[in-house]
């Protein structure tokens, strides 16, 4: 059987956001201090690399928003302020943080829901964060917001891991 990209997009979505859920359960269990600690990654901390995504995805999203089909379930994301740096810490405060993200998965969700694949084969253009134009294949891009979520996660996985957490099966496969 094979598997459409828009239909593709929908695991991926659910996938994310089970991840995401189980990453804060585990950042959950840890001290503010142990969440801020500078742990060598590319964004520091798992504070760091979890508000990253948080950045990155309402980046991404806000794009997405401008596609011809103007998805109206993204406007929430539209709403919210415009990140000023990659690195930017949203929140400091984890349960804040996880209120973004749940937001945020609920709405790639009801988005990647809304794909056709119409829409995915489109070209969309933005700016991206050094201020130059782009042109990309609409699908490309989708995959490459999960693929983007899915390297953070596995940094933020193995982040846990070295503070003593296990945050059990991380397999799609579990998924189905």
């Amino acid at each position: 059987m094979t598997i459409s990209l828009s239909a593709h997009a929908v695991l991926i979505a659910s996938y994310n956001a089970w991840m995401n859920a189980k990453l804060y359960d585990a950042a959950a269990t840890l001290s503010a201090e142990a969440l801020a600690l500078d742990r060598g990654a590319f964004f520091g901390s798992i504070l760091g690399t979890l508000n990253h995504l948080v950045v990155s995805d309402t980046i991404w999203l806000k794009r997405f928003a401008a596609h011809p089909a103007q998805p109206k379930v993204l406007q929430v994301v539209c709403a919210l302020p415009n990140p000023t740096a990659l690195n930017q810490l949203v929140f400091t405060d984890l349960a804040a943080l996880r209120e973004r993200r749940q937001l945020l998965d609920t709405t790639i969700q009801a988005w990647a829901a809304t794909l056709t694949a119409d829409d995915l084969a489109q070209t969309l253009s933005y700016t991206n964060t050094k201020g130059e134009s782009k042109a990309k294949n609409m699908g490309s891009l989708v995959m490459h917001l999960f693929n983007h979520q899915t390297h953070h996660r596995g940094q933020t996985t193995t982040l846990l891991t070295q503070a003593g957490l296990d945050v059990g099966d991380t397999d799609l496969l579990a998924l189905f």
